[in-house]
């Protein structure tokens, strides 16, 4: 009698231990799912660095994304962010006119203000022939104090819009982060994202998306 119930009893314990770490294994499962499975292609597909390899990443859902605010964009996400100057264009008291005003590079000026690229769900400039078109319109607005700048931030197709929109706005603020460490007055270089509503090439490829993830300049010469 002693030793069946010693036997129940080592049954029991056994299942009990069977049932915890079946448990435990789908808990492990659920986080691993919770934190990634909104993600389209998974954890990786997350923190990809180039679409190319990746081409299914879609970013965060809507319900996911929580919009960043002016605070965020100083404090968090543009990497040693300037406070933005103090009056916008077409402000009074900014003197200067609104971004209409503001025109696309022509001439010797277009050699300078070239588009600068950036890798997927990314806000830094990767390529060194980036960070040296950066360096050259630092040089050229510290020698022109009469020049304004916009440098506006551009996404691919996709992403929810609202997602779109912060990330343009982190890889703007980013390269005017770059400028006014270089030397560039703040209260020049102004910012704006359009997200992915002004796309450079129409297309649903690789390519197209890659020639979209982009910061553009716009300028304007104060007489």
């Amino acid at each position: 009698m002693k030793q069946t119930r010693i036997v129940i009893t080592l049954l029991c314990a056994m299942a009990c231990t069977l049932v915890t770490g079946c448990r435990s294994g789908n808990g492990s499962v659920w986080d691993d799912n919770k934190t990634a499975g909104n993600y389209k292609g998974g954890p990786r597909s997350l923190w990809g660095s180039d679409e190319s390899a990746n081409e299914d990443f879609f970013g965060p859902s809507d319900e996911d994304f929580i919009g960043l605010k002016d605070e965020d964009l100083r404090t968090q996400f543009a990497d040693g962010a300037i406070p933005q100057p103090k009056h916008s264009p077409g402000e009074m008291g900014s003197g200067i006119p609104g971004i209409e005003a503001f025109h696309s590079p022509t001439g010797a000026e277009a050699a300078v203000f070239k588009n600068v690229y950036f890798n997927t769900d990314d806000h830094i400039l990767r390529g060194k022939e980036y960070t040296a078109v950066v360096e050259r319109i630092s040089d050229y607005l510290k020698s022109h104090p009469d020049i304004y700048i916009f440098v506006s931030g551009h996404c691919d197709e996709r992403g929810p819009e609202a997602y779109n929109l912060s990330l343009g706005a982190r890889r703007a603020n980013y390269i005017r982060s770059l400028l006014v460490q270089k030397g560039v007055d703040p209260e020049r270089i102004h910012t704006v994202s359009y997200g992915k509503e002004r796309p450079a090439d129409l297309g649903h490829t690789a390519d197209a998306w890659t020639k979209n993830r982009r910061s553009e300049f716009r300028i304007y010469q104060k007489s």
